[in-house]
């Protein structure tokens, strides 16, 4: 569950903001606009592991990949160049 504080509620009260992260991702909002996310450094790190991008080599070395889609980008360049020799 995200809470949301405003700016001022966090600069009155960082450890009600903390207490709160604890429990989940707390949105502080600057002027009523979320600009902020406080977060406990263990969701930190579990969310910047599952944002890792997977590589083909990853895919083709996990036994449980052939649910995973792998659509790679598609080439729209040229596979050959012309080359001046003058």
């Amino acid at each position: 569950m995200t809470k949301t504080i405003s700016g001022r509620e966090f600069n009155q009260d960082v450890s009600k903001a903390k207490r709160l992260a604890e429990k989940g991702p707390v949105v502080i909002t600057d002027r009523g606009d979320p600009a902020y996310v406080l977060m406990t450094h263990s969701e930190y790190q579990r969310l910047g592991q599952t944002q890792q991008k997977v590589s083909i080599l990853d895919l083709i070395g996990d036994p449980d990949g052939e649910d995973i889609k792998f659509e790679p980008e598609r080439f729209n360049g040229s596979l050959s160049r012309q080359f001046d020799l003058e």
